[in-house]
């Protein structure tokens, strides 16, 4: 439940999330729910290109469960 309080306070703001199993996403915390987390993560990478994505692709949104949730950063 600490996560799920945690995630709550990160609303809207850009943050770095370490999970159990060692991967880190970037990203903007869009909604928390009992159970999972969902962080709009941009565009990978320095190169940018410019390309029309009429259903948005070019923001991701990525869902993780809170119980596999080590840490959250504010960067």
């Amino acid at each position: 439940m600490e996560a799920y309080y945690n995630c709550l306070r990160c609303m809207n703001r850009r943050v770095r999330i370490l999970t159990i199993h060692g991967e880190q996403h970037e990203g903007v915390i869009t909604k928390v729910d009992r159970n999972n987390v969902y962080l709009r993560t941009g565009p990978r990478g320095d190169v940018q290109t410019s390309a029309f994505f009429p259903f948005g692709g070019a923001n991701d949104i990525l869902t993780l469960s809170l119980f596999t949730l080590l840490a959250i950063a504010l960067i």
